[in-house]
């Protein structure tokens, strides 16, 4: 039985957190990024471990860094056939990567060779692709308990070295869209994370991925990140894109969502001004984002009014103006909305 230890909280030094890819990967914990086999999971922690290597910025983030050296472990893909050609498509300072030899035992999560292998190699991230193969033989993935130990393992070693451990899993095939039901095995791997990224394309665009922070512990969500992987033009960033984690897994285009937030505006300003903090509370509660609920406004040339200190939207006074620039069209807006702006 382990001995009695009293901290006192006046005796914690209080610390920063530090980011290797603010706010999507911190250092010194643990991050999943995770998504349907085939989505881009692998290429995205590639192209992440090949601008580390050559301490190049990441994505909408100016942090000067030196080159990083980083651990990468695959159990699906050859190093010789896959790995080594992916990251020289990706220009990496290859000397950066090192992978522990699993030739005569397969590594885990547990295996104490990770440890040694960040203090010989000076890492400051981990990559274990794909979770379920570095879990460890004896240890159910379904089970809470077994896999909050090996995942506060894990996070012990993360934090004692200040490395950003990085797990790449695939989501499961259970029903539904909501991403916490999805997630490989116990939801005690995503508890434990303290950050959570999805990845999966745009089913109207499939060459069209985008990355998506499901959870954040210790920042502000980032917003979602696009990158295009297409046989003409490889690999390349595409920038932000507004879509929400389950529309991006239940496979809504971004076109679809514009339209319901038209609909919605349309719906509730229909017989005169609506409060705009209560129409984007209804929007939210739809899923719908407050740059996609601006965005339809604009397209709606909904007027902003004041009125005391709280703001209101309203519909143009012309009926046609509402429509010029929109998603929808006149004969796909719903009756009881067409009476309203066309008449009968």
């Amino acid at each position: 039985m382990a001995e009695l230890n009293i901290i006192s909280m006046d005796e914690v030094q209080s610390k920063e957190v530090n980011w290797l890819w603010y706010p999507y990967i911190p250092y010194g914990k643990i991050t999943i990024i995770q998504g349907d086999p085939g989505e881009g999971k692998t290429t995205l922690a590639l192209r992440l471990a090949a601008l580390l290597s050559k301490g190049e910025a990441l994505p909408y983030d100016d942090t000067e860094r030196e080159p990083v050296k980083i651990i990468y472990q695959t159990a699906e893909d050859g190093l010789e056939d896959t790995i080594k050609p992916r990251l020289e498509a990706a220009e990496a300072d290859c000397t950066q990567i090192k992978v522990i030899d699993e030739s005569e035992a397969v590594l885990s999560m547990l295996d104490e060779r990770i440890e040694k292998a960040i203090i010989e190699v000076g890492a400051r991230v981990v990559i274990l692709d794909p979770i379920q193969a570095y879990v460890g033989a004896n240890i159910n993935m379904n089970n809470a308990n077994e896999v909050r130990n090996v995942m506060a393992q894990l996070g012990r070693i993360a934090e004692k070295y200040d490395c950003a451990v990085l797990l790449v899993g695939h989501m499961n095939k259970g029903s539904g869209n909501k991403s916490s039901y999805r997630g490989l095995g116990s939801i005690d791997f995503q508890a434990s994370a303290r950050s959570v990224l999805i990845v999966g394309r745009i089913k109207d665009n499939p060459q069209v991925r985008v990355m998506v922070q499901d959870k954040s512990s210790l920042a502000p969500e980032g917003e979602p990140i696009a990158f295009e992987l297409g046989k003409e033009n490889g690999f390349r960033w595409l920038g932000h894109y507004d879509i929400s984690v389950d529309d991006l897994l239940s496979g809504i285009p971004k076109e679809k969502k514009s339209e319901q937030a038209e609909n919605l505006i349309l719906e509730y300003l229909s017989k005169g001004k609506y409060p705009q903090q209560a129409l984007l509370k209804k929007a939210q509660a739809v899923g719908i984002s407050k740059r996609v609920l601006d965005e339809a406004k604009k397209a709606l040339n909904v007027q902003s009014v004041k009125e005391g200190s709280q703001w209101y939207w309203q519909l143009p006074e012309k009926r046609d103006e509402v429509f010029q620039g929109c998603n929808i069209a006149k004969a796909g807006t719903p009756a009881t909305l067409q009476s309203s702006f066309f008449g009968k």
